[in-house]
């Protein structure tokens, strides 16, 4: 904003609640903008075949996003959802910055690990995969460095270890619960976008894997009964 709109502004008296700004910004920006790259990453998977390649395992690790809230068994669905799913039923505290502090490292660790498989196998991860994944990596530190600035009294209270406060260490419902449209639009979203995909992406990588299981039990009969001749 240029300064002569910032006198505009002031002149008219109209002002703008930046807590409010910000709110709207990760309830209706960021948290449904984060369903594009995951989506875009089951893509790559896809492309790059990694039911042949990385198969269960890493399918299992991934997807680097919200995905945890639709309940879809993966590392990193947990690590990352539940802290969103209790930020959106939950005012923020000491105890809920813990929670989103600790899913926040944790999940990067995770995501180490999650290279370090990827690399290791046959699955070829472009450079476009690699993009995708720095915007899931990233997307947490932004929201929680966001929401830290929200509520700056509950991190000073967590830096305190929570003394004064009654409620610190216990989970609080919201003063102002968000809408059930809002929440079942999210839910719905998830579903579409994240478990649905990375779903049909695991059912695949365990059929490979049971083919696989089997060919190599049929190989290896076939190599004993040729040696036994």
């Amino acid at each position: 904003m240029s300064r002569d709109q910032a006198a505009e502004i002031s002149a008219t008296g109209v002002t703008v609640d930046v807590g409010d700004v910000t709110t709207r910004y990760l309830l209706y920006g960021l948290l449904p903008g984060w369903f594009v790259p995951g989506l875009a990453g089951w893509v790559m998977h896809r492309r790059s075949r990694i039911e042949d390649t990385a198969g269960t395992k890493e399918s299992l690790i991934l997807p680097h996003c919200l995905k945890g809230v639709g309940g879809a068994p993966t590392l990193m669905m947990a690590e990352v959802g539940i802290p969103i799913a209790l930020t959106l039923r939950f005012e923020v505290n000491p105890l809920l910055l813990t929670v989103q502090l600790g899913g926040a490292a944790i999940h990067e660790a995770t995501a180490l690990w999650d290279v370090r498989t990827a690399v290791k196998s046959d699955r070829e991860v472009t450079p476009l995969e690699q993009h995708i994944h720095s915007f899931l990596e990233s997307l947490p530190y932004g929201a929680l460095s966001a929401l830290m600035c929200l509520h700056a009294d509950q991190v000073k209270a967590l830096l305190r270890g929570g003394a004064g406060r009654a409620d610190a260490w216990r989970l609080v419902p919201r003063r102002r619960p968000l809408s059930r449209g809002y929440l079942a639009g999210i839910a719905a979203a998830i579903g579409t976008c994240v478990v649905l995909p990375y779903a049909e992406e695991l059912v695949r990588c365990v059929r490979a894997g049971r083919r696989n299981k089997k060919r190599a039990i049929s190989d290896e009969a076939g190599w004993r009964a040729g040696k036994g001749r």
